[in-house]
């Protein structure tokens, strides 16, 4: 049996407090499969999941490590060269330091970015991309191309 992913979505009908949990499953080449004894209804119509794979398929993965807020951006402004950490503040704008510092720490323990310290006094940090790190700016630069050909 191929590897599959569930992806859920959740749909609300009439009032809020009424949803239903709906359940799509492909294969890792983003086909839809049947899989038997999945979807479980009972009597009264509402739907379980059983068997679901235990691992994420790879999209999930990869959005994991690059689709948290403000991860793409940092990556993305990166792409050049080492920049200080207040630069990199003031090019998201709309993010607080706080958030800036928490994404950066998450992206250099996933091996995607490096830390230098410039001096102590007072503190100056810079970052950088790892090699891994770089190999997201194809995919990141996909999706620029892709969201202003749509006029997204």
């Amino acid at each position: 049996m191929p590897s599959i992913c569930a992806f859920r979505s959740v749909v609300y009908y009439g009032n809020l407090s009424t949803r239903i949990n709906q359940y799509t499953f492909c294969n890792l080449d983003n086909e839809v499969d049947s899989v038997e004894g999945v979807v479980n209804i009972d009597s009264k119509g509402r739907k379980s999941v059983a068997n679901v794979c235990k691992e994420p398929c790879a999209i999930e993965k990869g959005m994991r490590l690059i689709g948290g807020k403000w991860k793409g951006s940092l990556i993305y402004h990166l792409k050049d060269g080492p920049v200080r950490f207040n630069d990199l503040a003031r090019l998201l704008g709309g993010a607080s330091k706080k958030m800036v510092d928490q994404r950066l720490k998450e992206l250099e323990a996933e091996g995607m970015v490096i830390r230098k310290v410039i001096s102590d006094r007072p503190i100056a940090v810079s970052y950088e991309l790892t090699e891994f790190g770089r190999t997201a700016l194809k995919i990141l630069d996909d999706l620029r191309v892709w969201s202003e050909s749509h006029k997204l």
